[in-house]
């Protein structure tokens, strides 16, 4: 392609020439509409056939027409200039936060309500931007996040713990409630006692994951003198739950996970024993304070505005 071509790609006074005298179908009308006399319209016309190889317009003494190539062309050229015409706004919307684009990470036990509300909410009021979203574990997001892979996370934790160096906003408070096999004898009480529970076998999280909640768990048991029996390990939140339908353990899980309706598993809300707290959790909206895009404050305002939920 020669130097010519590439040129008349940016230069848009040209495109907006060749639309002026495609509708008018007059050069001097074309001039006049355009704010120039009629000599420099002709020597523009020419040189932008001869730059592009092609004759445009059919001129004669008394007419000018429109050649194929130029009948072709001028929707495009319209197009072109339309968008062009937008431009400025776009870079005043985008520089708002009215529009571009949000990666926003979070973990599964979100989305199970809290996610689609915000979503929905968070749509309504800035319908241009868009969601990326990216359903990461705790430690996962947290590498995402020092890459600037993306602009935000909804991470899980227990109250008052946040990795270091990220700013944060709290969104959700929750206890913990236990799953169980529906056929376990424990099933069967609304409120089973805590040290029955603890004496099961365990369906867990790894520590790595969640290390926060991971600990306060293990604490609850070396509080009453146990030791965790741990059957199983698994990441997700879902696969834990049909791990315990398939009998083989009790799982700890926020209580938002009772949305999660599995056949074969039950959640209940233990009766602890004089002295013992139960665990609990948090879900706090993290991102790096170095990294704010217009997008993201409009989000991270959103955040701040609504309040908590508690469980």
């Amino acid at each position: 392609m020669n130097e010519a071509v590439k040129t008349l790609r940016i230069e848009l006074r040209q495109w907006r020439q060749f639309a002026a005298l495609a509708e008018e179908l007059h050069f001097g009308r074309a001039a006049a509409r355009l704010h120039m006399t009629q000599p420099p319209l002709t020597q523009a016309i020419a040189g932008l056939e001869q730059a592009l190889g092609v004759r445009l317009f059919d001129r004669t003494k008394r007419s000018v027409q429109l050649t194929p190539a130029g009948v072709a062309l001028l929707p495009e050229v319209r197009d072109v200039l339309n968008r062009a015409q937008g431009l400025p706004e776009l870079a005043r919307a985008a520089a708002a936060g009215e529009m571009g684009r949000l990666r926003l990470a979070f973990v599964s036990t979100v989305g199970f309500e809290l996610l689609p509300r915000w979503v929905r909410a968070f749509r309504q009021r800035w319908p241009q931007v868009a969601l990326e979203l990216i359903e990461a574990t705790g430690d996962v997001q947290l590498e995402l996040l020092a890459r600037g892979e993306v602009d935000a996370g909804m991470v899980l934790h227990s109250p008052g713990f946040l990795a270091p160096g990220l700013s944060h906003a709290r969104i959700a408070s929750e206890p913990f409630v236990v799953a169980l096999p529906e056929s376990h004898p424990l099933a069967e009480k609304s409120h089973p006692g805590l040290v029955a529970l603890l004496n099961e076998p365990l369906v867990i999280f790894p520590r790595r994951i969640l290390p926060t909640l991971h600990d306060a768990i293990f604490a609850l048991y070396n509080a009453a003198g146990r030791a965790p029996r741990v059957a199983q390990e698994a990441i997700q939140m879902q696969t834990i739950v049909n791990l315990v339908s398939a009998g083989l353990g009790v799982a700890w899980v926020p209580q938002s996970v009772r949305q999660f309706q599995r056949p074969g598993v039950v959640y209940r809300s233990p009766r602890p024993a004089r002295g013992q707290a139960l665990p609990a959790c948090e879900t706090s909206l993290v991102w790096r304070s170095d990294a704010v895009s217009p997008a993201l404050a409009h989000f991270v305002e959103f955040a701040e505005w609504a309040p908590p939920k508690s469980g």
